[in-house]
């Protein structure tokens, strides 16, 4: 596997990885999450423009999983990760973590955060075992409450979130 920045013509393969990456909610009962609409493409190039998209590659180059970020109040905050199922299981998603928080920690940024489910086992559950942890609301930083709010009003609250943190 290698991580490299994502390149403009495969951004209609990261929407594939997330829709596909997006189906397994269905058998939790959250088939909104399933159906949800990937990152518009528009913002996954600016993404890609500013350094901010990540993908995994296969030995041929092909992506099969990818992240994008933002830095938000000092951090890093990853604002989407996703795997292919097909390639589940094979740490792709530890990889560009892992790699988001070299290069973070290399541009003095101090941790990484992001938001999630806590009841999904790919979620909350799984960023655990990576080294973060649950950040409770006196933790929260500006930007982190806004990102909360605006998950809140497209309804991402029907099912229970929380913010995380890992230090770097």
């Amino acid at each position: 596997m290698g991580i490299r920045p994502a390149a403009a013509a495969e951004l209609p393969l990261l929407q594939d990885i997330e829709r596909a990456a997006g189906e397994p909610f269905r058998s939790l009962g959250m088939a909104a999450i399933a159906d949800d609409e990937p990152p518009a493409l528009d913002l996954l190039e600016h993404c890609r423009r500013e350094g901010r998209a990540w993908v995994a590659a296969d030995d041929e180059g092909h992506p099969l999983a990818y992240l994008i970020h933002d830095e938000v109040d000092g951090t890093a905050h990853v604002e989407q990760v996703s795997v292919h199922p097909a390639a589940a299981h094979r740490r792709l998603g530890r990889g560009l973590i892992d790699h988001l928080g070299v290069r973070a920690a290399g541009s003095g940024l101090d941790a990484l955060t992001l938001t999630t489910f806590t009841e999904v086992p790919w979620n909350a559950p799984y960023y655990a075992r990576l080294g973060f942890r649950v950040l409770d609301e006196a933790e929260l930083t500006e930007g982190l409450r806004r990102i909360r709010r605006a998950e809140k009003e497209s309804g991402l609250d029907r099912w229970p979130r929380v913010c995380m943190r890992r230090e770097l």
